[in-house]
């Protein structure tokens, strides 16, 4: 079930960083760190925002494991 989520969680979390990165770029297509086309200031703002995206998805998805686990157990994950 840990493996499915967090699997899950990260496909969610590429899909909202390429959603958020069509907003912010007038480039949509998402940066490659090995590609020289773009700055490093924009890799470097991409890679954080990247990073962002994926620590609040997972935080996310592990409070969610750890509720659902909680309801169905009755037991606290801490």
């Amino acid at each position: 079930m840990s493996l499915a989520t967090s699997v899950l969680g990260g496909v969610a979390a590429g899909a909202v960083f390429g959603q958020i990165w069509k907003r912010i770029s007038d480039d949509p297509d998402t940066p490659d760190p090995k590609g020289l086309r773009r700055s490093n200031g924009e890799m470097l703002a991409a890679a954080a925002l990247q990073g962002l995206v994926f620590g609040l998805v997972r935080a996310a998805v592990d409070r969610a494991e750890a509720k659902g686990y909680r309801a169905v157990t009755h037991e606290d994950t801490s």
